[in-house]
């Protein structure tokens, strides 16, 4: 269980670009990144807007001094200082993402970046060589696998009870922009334009979290080919907003990710279903305390967060003990504690011996939304992978 006590010699000191005020995420990830005092955030550059970051900062107890106007002007100046910055977490507008991590890779800091990473496979092999030469830790923010139970799935598949693993049958499929949000909305906007967005709306945006939820807990699967079929069901819109993928991977089993945001009627609608021989196992993200065992000729059942009969590696991440609900903040707090772990151990040179969703992680999202988009504009041709 983790109870807060202290693994660091002391909190890491942290700086945010993006994330102030009317963020989306930002209030997220700094819930997350302090709740285990792991982290001290110390500086930011919060808003395009430099006065009303500033206003932001110093209202988030960071000193004026180090509000800064842009991500630049912070590194060069935390550079200087003896009790400078020594990792950085990006919440910024996607097309943004690697210009920040490769300059904040070039200065030496450890990186907590929102997905995707990047736009291409050049630039994402780019942030691996540099993560790589400078020895740093590059964590993606894929924040649903931080689940307890996402842990357990793990370890099930690992240790054969499902048998061989045959389908993935992954989702993530709302309805929030089911009509044309985006002429009323600036959140929206630029996740529908090529130039901010990159290749891709709803595989880049939803799709890759179910991707990267099936290398966790599937992780000896690896894709041979892959066809996509792609819509932009709202008129106007450039990037599609509905898209049906399906894997085959080397092994013989086959995995579908549906990724959409006009799925009407679907608050959230995250969830897949894993397949094996003798079983399957079930999550649903709005129930994510619950993990569905079903045994082929056996009563089903849903395994519960915290229960004894979990594997150790999955009560690990407890944080309230059994019975009682834990949600996204206590997933997104349990990725950060691992990214102060990862930092630590690579401070101390000593082995990482757990997964988290590292710089690689961040590339693979990104090769495959390249493939399912050249798919799509072949009208569903089958791409090797």
């Amino acid at each position: 269980m983790i109870d807060g006590e202290k693994f660091l010699e002391r909190p890491i000191r942290w700086a945010m670009i993006g994330g102030g005020r009317g963020s989306q995420i930002g209030y997220i990830h700094r819930s997350a990144a302090l709740r285990d005092n792991n982290f001290q955030l110390v500086a930011g550059a919060f808003d395009i807007d430099p006065e009303r970051g500033r206003d932001f900062g110093e209202k988030c107890y960071v000193a004026p001094d180090r509000c800064y106007t842009d991500y630049k002007e912070m590194f060069a100046a935390e550079a200087k200082r003896e009790d400078g910055i020594e990792a950085v977490s990006i919440a910024t507008p996607n097309f943004t993402h690697y210009e920040i991590a490769k300059a904040a890779l070039e200065a030496g800091l450890h990186v907590y970046c929102e997905k995707p990473m990047c736009f291409f496979s050049n630039e994402a092999q780019e942030l691996e060589r540099l993560a790589k030469e400078k020895n740093r830790i590059m964590f993606l923010s894929y924040g649903y696998c931080g689940h307890q139970m996402i842990e357990q799935a793990r370890r099930m598949v690992a240790s054969g009870g499902l048998g061989p693993i045959r389908i993935l049958n992954m989702q993530f499929a709302h309805g929030a922009h089911n009509v044309a949000v985006e002429k009323k909305s600036a959140a929206t906007a630029w996740r529908v334009d090529p130039k901010k967005a990159g290749l891709s709306y709803v595989l880049g945006d939803v799709g890759t979290h179910m991707l990267y939820l099936q290398e966790a807990i599937v992780p000896q699967l690896k894709i041979r080919r892959l066809m996509c079929s792609a819509q932009s069901f709202v008129e106007g819109r450039a990037l599609e907003d509905n898209a049906m993928s399906i894997m085959e991977y080397e092994s013989g089993a086959i995995g579908y990710i549906w990724s959409s945001c006009v799925n009407a009627g679907s608050e959230f609608g995250a969830r897949f279903r894993i397949v094996g021989e003798k079983a399957s196992i079930a999550w649903d993200a709005e129930h994510p305390n619950q993990l569905q065992y079903e045994v082929q000729g056996s009563m089903q059942g849903a395994m519960q967060r915290g229960a004894g009969y979990l594997y150790a590696e999955a009560r690990a991440d407890d944080r309230i003990g059994g019975g009682h609900p834990e949600g996204l903040f206590e997933a997104w707090s349990n990725l950060y504690t691992k990214f102060a772990r990862a930092i630590n151990k690579n401070e101390k040179g000593e082995p990482i011996d757990f997964w988290y969703p590292d710089v690689h992680a961040g590339a693979e999202g990104v090769k495959w939304v390249e493939k399912c988009v050249e798919s799509a504009k072949n009208e569903g041709a089958w791409v090797t992978y």
